[in-house]
């Protein structure tokens, strides 16, 4: 297997101005030629640009402010790279969306944003930028998701589903790019909080994981060009052993999940749904 192209190369990522994406940023500048950080709010990202360069002088970092949700944008955003004579060695897909709700009770502008984020934009952007990489024989793809796409999950019927479509569209393309230089991974971490973040507390110690520490487990699995990385030794386990649970199992504690969240009266008609934190952040990428 060829060593990614990251030493040294370029790397575009998706939703970088929080959760994991600017953890995978903060540990990619010591090593790549070029970051190109990707997020709806330029401001957004430019507290991590100014951190980035403070530290790494010599690291080209480029700020691109595009709703990749958007299919414009990212003819925009890609039109924008190639203006710049920018080549992107490694794409990183984290813009991820979901929200906690019965399906029949979110607006449909709600289930198409999902939609949309977690399963059109990274379907798109590794459609533009996978031939290229194949072209040269080196590159990679990195898919952050959720251990959602393990769960039968009453109250965010649609995030797990688009993260089945994520873990079933990276083991496909895996095997299509096969012995040709590309490595295609998906990390599926579990809820993740910053430390002090409300809702650390419900978590057990076994499944406390750090978003940095999530993002350096997530990072080496893809660099050992593993098709699934799940951080977290206690998240790890448990993802290792649903998928021996009967499927009957599996509704009946999707079934106590939801008496849970109708006890919690989340979703009482009329009321907001409840953000759901994904990809290591307390609100949507």
């Amino acid at each position: 297997m060829r060593p990614l192209p990251i030493d040294q190369g370029t790397v575009l990522i998706i939703g970088a101005a929080r959760g994991i994406g600017r953890e995978l940023a903060r540990l990619l500048a010591r090593r790549v030629r070029t970051l190109v950080l990707v997020d709806r709010e330029a401001q957004a990202l430019e507290p991590l640009r100014e951190e980035l360069l403070l530290h790494y002088p010599t690291l080209g970092v480029l700020v691109e402010s595009h709703d990749v949700c958007d299919p414009r944008q990212v003819d925009a955003l890609l039109a924008s790279l190639g203006a710049q004579f920018v080549r992107v060695d490694v794409l990183v897909n984290n813009a991820s969306e979901g929200d906690q709700g019965l399906y029949a009770q979110e607006g449909w502008a709600r289930v198409e944003a999902m939609l949309r984020a977690n399963v059109w934009a990274p379907a798109l952007l590794t459609h533009r930028l996978l031939k290229p990489m194949l072209e040269r024989g080196r590159g990679g793809i990195l898919n952050i998701g959720s251990g959602a796409a393990q769960l039968i999950l009453p109250g965010s019927a649609t995030f797990a589903a688009t993260q089945r479509f994520l873990d079933g569209f990276t083991e496909a393309l895996r095997l299509e790019v096969e012995g040709q230089g590309v490595t295609v991974t998906r990390v599926a971490p579990g809820p993740l909080w910053e430390a002090g973040t409300e809702g650390t507390e419900s978590l057990a110690p076994f499944f406390h994981l750090s978003l940095e520490r999530c993002a350096r487990e997530a990072l080496a699995g893809f660099e050992r060009g593993e098709a699934l990385v799940y951080p977290g030794l206690g998240h790890r386990w448990v993802m290792r052993l649903l998928p021996m649970l009967p499927r009957g199992l599996k509704r009946s504690l999707g079934r106590m999940a939801l008496r849970s969240l109708r006890r919690e009266a989340l979703l009482l008609p009329g009321q907001a749904p409840k953000t759901l934190p994904l990809s290591g952040e307390p609100s949507p990428a």
